[in-house]
């Protein structure tokens, strides 16, 4: 072979000499420049950004804790232009990723809506326009907002969405209250639905408040459940099994006759499992037949 011919370059020659080339040099140029013209237009940018969000949130927050926040903004975005980075997953960014991210789940927390929250970044757009010049491009800046914006909304929804799923376990245990309602006796009264989850929570608590009192009885009211099907029913029965996993006894009350109707349509048994019309039979019982009886004098 002719050593004068070289030979096609390789896939792994191709990436390599892709990569002792890079071809964002030019841009980072930019955006390094672009970093020097905000560090020196700084305080003019950061007051036309200040009136223009202010005006937008119309008092929602107050001046100086929107200075903070826009300063350390300001600073982060200059920093990581400085630092070399083009787009915002630059880690170049970090920081600036980090403190938008804090002011989004402060602002979901404090119940300001998505477009409060974008708008007081968008805004900074208002301080930028004043650069463009035939020697300033500002496009790179502009996008580089948009793109923050849009970082910004999506750590709001997800704050938004933390905030929510925290308030739905919190209405979950609220809504799953055991009460003692007699030495050795306890209610569970439900409310609402019971699907899989709830029924989860009312069966841990019911355990838990069973080993707490060292009760022997407990008494499951479903006076407020509208409907009973065969998923209910069967959540019902695991929890009444596993209550007397724990040596109690457990008494099903709030029977309606639509519900006993439902209950019959559908075939379904509660077997040996006591059931009561309501709270006050299904207490009575359990006070005649428990160990309340025998403290209190009651006839069995």
């Amino acid at each position: 072979m002719d050593p004068r011919v070289q030979p096609p370059p390789t896939p792994h020659r191709l990436r390599e000499q892709a990569t002792s080339h890079p071809i964002d040099q030019p841009v980072r140029s930019v955006h390094l420049a672009l970093s020097q013209t905000l560090a020196t237009r700084a305080d003019d940018i950061r007051a036309v950004w200040l009136e223009a969000a202010a005006r937008e949130l119309h008092g929602r927050t107050s001046r100086g804790e929107l200075e903070r926040e826009q300063a350390e903004i300001f600073d982060a975005l200059v920093d990581g232009l400085r630092a070399g980075g083009t787009v915002v997953t630059d880690a170049a960014f970090d920081q600036l990723r980090g403190i938008l991210a804090d002011v989004s789940a402060v602002r979901a927390r404090l119940g300001f809506t998505p477009r409060e929250t974008a708008i007081g970044l968008f805004a900074l757009k208002d301080g930028l326009y004043p650069l463009a010049s035939p020697d300033t491009d500002i496009v790179p800046l502009l996008q580089l907002v948009d793109q923050l914006g849009l970082l910004t909304f999506e750590a709001f929804a997800a704050a938004r969405e933390s905030i929510i799923t925290e308030q739905a376990e919190q209405l979950l245990e609220l809504s799953t209250p055991v009460v003692k309602l007699w030495e050795g006796i306890v209610a569970v009264p439900l409310v609402g639905t019971l699907d899989s989850a709830r029924a989860q929570v009312v069966m841990e608590r019911l355990l838990n408040t069973l080993v707490d009192t060292g009760s022997e009885h407990a008494i499951i009211d479903i006076t407020g459940v509208p409907a009973v099907d065969t998923q209910v029913a069967q959540h019902l029965l695991k929890t009444v099994v596993a209550a007397r996993l724990m040596g109690a006894e457990c008494t099903i009350s709030g029977i309606r006759p639509q519900i006993a109707q439902t209950i019959v349509a559908l075939g379904i048994e509660f077997g040996d499992i006591r059931t009561r019309a309501t709270l006050a039979d299904a207490l009575v019982d359990a006070l005649r037949s428990g160990r309340g009886a025998r403290q209190k004098g009651l006839p069995a």
